[in-house]
């Protein structure tokens, strides 16, 4: 199985995460590692066959302390406490201060963003497609977070589309510009198209971010639909498979 290697230089002694890329599976196409091998699809709600996603399951959790915390990700804002989660309910983030839980999410192209406080005893992982950015995934998540005691948070942003690949429309522009008018530095308008625009999920999530007092951020350097033989991508490739990005406090 391929690890994304963490570029999180000041994440705590007691937090661990990890970012699953598409090799080291059994998946086969269009859920292969993109190099004619067998593919690591996380995902159960992709048309994978149920076994190969099982068998990729177990593959991963191999290297975590308990089964991850698997939500129905709907592009939303709520947050869930994951030591108290049954079964797979709708929620688009998750927290927890015990020891031992694995926040995970679930993406092909949408920002995982991993968090935790300095002190690494509260952690958390967020779904930030640029709806839930747009409607509070990121706000209500550091809400979440502090509740549970978190002091200064840091975060780390996952592999995402790049700022060269998303293309949005001006409803896009107009969503996130209406609740801060500096959003507007993170698109670019395309060249003889009208009402189409390039943006940038990263610095979107950075500027949402520091709204909330998160400055310490971490990631951000790659790209989802560019990356072929790393990174599953549905924007890239419609039906596709889900990486995993995972945060948990060691026991």
């Amino acid at each position: 199985m391929t690890i994304l290697a963490f570029d999180w230089p000041d994440m705590p002694r007691d937090v661990r995460a990890i970012s699953t890329t598409r090799g080291g599976g059994i998946s086969l196409s269009p859920f292969d590692d993109g190099a004619q091998g067998g593919g690591l699809n996380l995902g159960a709600h992709v048309g994978d066959v149920a076994a190969s996603v099982q068998h990729n399951r177990e593959r991963l959790r191999a290297l975590l302390p308990a089964d991850p915390v698997w939500l129905a990700q709907v592009h939303g804002s709520d947050v869930l406490d994951a030591a108290q989660v049954d079964g797979v309910p709708q929620a688009d983030a998750s927290v927890t201060d015990s020891s031992g839980v694995v926040c995970a999410i679930l993406t092909a192209d949408c920002l995982p963003v991993l968090m935790c406080d300095v002190a690494g005893t509260v952690v958390g992982a967020a779904h930030a497609g640029w709806r839930g950015l747009a409607g509070g995934v990121l706000q209500n998540s550091v809400a979440a977070m502090q509740k549970k005691g978190a002091g200064e948070i840091l975060a780390w942003l996952g592999p995402a589309i790049g700022p060269q690949q998303f293309e949005v429309g001006s409803e896009v522009v107009e969503a996130f510009v209406a609740g801060n008018p500096l959003a507007a530095a993170a698109f670019t308008s395309r060249p003889g198209i009208a009402g189409k625009y390039l943006a940038d999920l990263y610095q979107l999530a950075r500027l949402v971010l520091a709204g909330q007092g998160v400055l310490r951020v971490a990631g951000g350097t790659h790209c989802t639909l560019t990356e072929r033989e790393r990174f599953y991508s549905f924007r890239r490739d419609g039906q596709t498979g889900r990486m995993a990005s995972l945060i948990w406090l060691e026991e």
